[in-house]
Parts: C-alpha cells; sequence; structure tokens
C-alpha cells in the first residue's frame, strides 16, 4: 500500500516524465497520506489506442492520463480530495505539451478489506 495505477495514452510518452512523476507522487502521498516511502508502488500502463468522442483515434489528438491510488482504508475524505489535486498538479508539471489535449484526472480510493500482499 499504496497501489498506484497509471494508465496513460501511449502518444503522451514523449511528453510525460513518468520518472519524476513516480518520484513527486510518492512525495506527496507520503507527505498528505502519511504512506511509508518503501510502501509507494507505481506501476504505467501505456494504451495504444485513445478513442475521444466522434473523432478518429489515428488522428492522435487527445491524450489521457488516469491515476488510480488504492490505500488503506482509514483516510479522511479530505484527505483522499487533497491527495487527488496534488496529483493532478503533478501531471501539469510533469506531462508537457506533446501537440495533443491532455485529458487529466485521478482518483484516490479505498482499497477492499480483502486486499493482500506478498513480497519475496
Amino acid at each position: 500500500m499504496p497501489q498506484i495505477t497509471v494508465d496513460y495514452s501511449d502518444v503522451a510518452a514523449p511528453a510525460f516524465d513518468r520518472a519524476g512523476f513516480a518520484h513527486a507522487l510518492h512525495t506527496a502521498v507520503v507527505e498528505i497520506a502519511a504512506a511509508k516511502p518503501e510502501a509507494c508502488k507505481t506501476q504505467f500502463r501505456p494504451s495504444a489506442l485513445t478513442a475521444f468522442g466522434y473523432e478518429d483515434p489515428e488522428d492522435r489528438h487527445h491524450a489521457i492520463v488516469h491515476v488510480t491510488i488504492g490505500l488503506l482504508a482509514g483516510r479522511s475524505e479530505e484527505t483522499r480530495a487533497r491527495l487527488a489535486e496534488a496529483v493532478l498538479e503533478l501531471l501539469r508539471e510533469h506531462v508537457g505539451n506533446g501537440g495533443f489535449v491532455l485529458h487529466a484526472s485521478a482518483e484516490v480510493r479505498d482499497l477492499e478489506a480483502s486486499y493482500r500482499k506478498f513480497e519475496r
């Protein structure tokens, strides 16, 4: 915990400083949600096709970045909202102008009670 997933349009890849974003995001999660730094894990998942409205996806004029953060239960709604806002600000800083319209979003949610993990 936290479990962080970043889904993004591959058209954004050249303009997206993913390593810098992950480092800044982990710092924000520690500061805002009181997570331990070594517990922060982020997985980036590029998507080859982004469809927007009725536009031809081959035009590649739009990019989506959606960040999902799963935390163990117990954080207040205010804390989750502050973290979501911080994520959006960090995306503004770490996704440059790549010639596309950026659609950025973030969701901070509680992990289900069934959440389990292991490390080797």
